[in-house]
Order: structure tokens, then sequence, then C-alpha cells
């Protein structure tokens, strides 16, 4: 007879991973104690703080000393363009929201895909535009693109405009099964143009932060880009080691 021989933090980290994408436990909320889930999943609070250590190291949640353990995001950041903008406004207590503005399906050679890197050049793509509000206030404006086999059916019921299902890293990895495992991003400054502007509410010629994200998998192939235009500033925290991605 097969017996699981997987180890009891290990299952009790799957479990609880789980139930933090289901919406379990919201963002900006606290797990149950150590005590609570060791005595739910009926083993020792050190077992049980080796699984929540997982969590803390990928990036789901952080640990501070009397205050026990706090959901940070459901999609977690293996870059710095990568992080959820959806989550960091919920932990912050704001109301995130999207508009959708369309979905567009380019070919090769087209002029509103030639300034995209050169590897997706060559395929049909298809655009997604979508503006971001922050209580009711617009703060960027995304254009994500990827290839269309890979948004194949997409429509605009696919984009949730609230809740935390909204943001785009869940929509790409749970309902297009997108996966990477880098990115490199490139920011710099623009003035808004009038189409800008009117978005933005905003003169024209007011400056604006472009941030150019590219995402790739395991094979170094480029599964989608962004273009992300936004008022405000832009933090980083940067730390001396990095989260190991756990499937």
């Amino acid at each position: 007879m097969q017996t699981d021989v997987t180890p009891k933090y290990e299952h009790a980290y799957r479990v609880i991973l789980e139930r933090l994408k289901a919406g379990r436990y919201p963002i900006g909320g606290r797990m149950p104690t150590e005590s609570e889930l060791a005595g739910h999943f009926e083993v020792s609070r050190v077992t049980i703080r080796r699984a929540l250590d997982m969590l803390v190291q990928d990036g789901y949640v952080e640990s501070k000393q009397g205050s026990g353990y706090t959901v940070l995001t459901l999609s977690p950041a293996s870059d710095t363009c990568l992080t959820s903008f959806t989550d960091a406004m919920l932990r912050a207590g704001h109301e995130p929201t999207s508009r959708f503005v369309s979905l567009d399906h380019f070919n090769p050679g087209d002029t509103e895909i030639a300034a995209l890197p050169s590897e997706m050049n060559d395929a049909p793509m298809t655009r997604l535009i979508r503006l971001r509000l922050v209580d009711g206030t617009p703060r960027m404006l995304v254009m994500t693109y990827a290839p269309s086999q890979l948004l194949k059916d997409a429509t605009a019921a696919d984009f949730p405009e609230t809740g935390p299902e909204q943001s785009i890293l869940r929509i790409l990895s749970g309902r297009f099964q997108l996966e990477w495992s880098a990115a490199c991003e490139d920011i710099s400054p623009v003035l808004a143009d009038t189409d800008m502007a009117r978005t933005f509410e905003i003169s024209a010629g007011a400056p604006l932060l472009k941030q150019a994200c590219s995402a790739f998998d395991t094979q170094g192939r480029m599964v989608f880009h962004e273009d992300v235009f936004r008022t405000g500033t832009v933090s980083f925290n940067l730390s001396q080691s990095a989260r190991i991605p756990r499937h």
C-alpha cells in the first residue's frame, strides 16, 4: 500500500496556500494563530511555524513580533514590475477598481505593436487596455500585450473591475494559465499627450511615469509585456535574499 510521504509542514503549507488563493483569508487580514493552525492540522507549533515561514519567504504573508501573520498578497512578485497593484492598494486600505477600455488584436507588422520588443512582432498579438483607479481617482493606464494564442477567446467579461480578482496577474495565471519566472523593467519619464491628459484629468504636457515590463517563462520566451503610464511615484523594497518559487 502506497503511503503519503509528504512532510507535515509541506502539507500544511500547500493547504494554507490553497485557502489563501480561495479567498479564505483576506488581504490585509490576520491569519489564524500558530496554536489554532497547529490544532487544526494536528501538528506541533514548530511544524506549523515552518509552513508559515515558507509562506513568508514566498511573499504571501508577513510576520510581525506580537502581531502574528498578516496576508500581504495573493500574487507575490518575483520581480519589481510584477507586484500586484490591486493587493498593494487593498493592503493600504484603499479601494482599487479597474475600467475596461478595449481589447484589440493585431497582426505582425501592424504599427500599433511596432514599438514592442522585437520578439513580439512576429506573431498575432492581443492588447488589453484598462484604466486603474484608486478611491475613484485615475492612477494608471495599463496596456497589456500577449500573443493572441495565449489569450484565446478573451472577452471583456474576463477582466473584473472590482474586488481582489481584478488583479491582472491572477487573471493571466488563472484564467489563461500564463506562467512566468522572470521579468525585466524599464522606467522613464514621459509627458501627457491630449488623450492621456483627458484620461488622468490633468493638463497636457504634465509629467507621467512610464513602466515597461516584459515577463518571460523558464525557457526565456516572452509571455507578456505591459506599458504602464501612471501619476505619482513608485517605491521599491529591496532585499538581499530572493524568494524561491514553489509549484
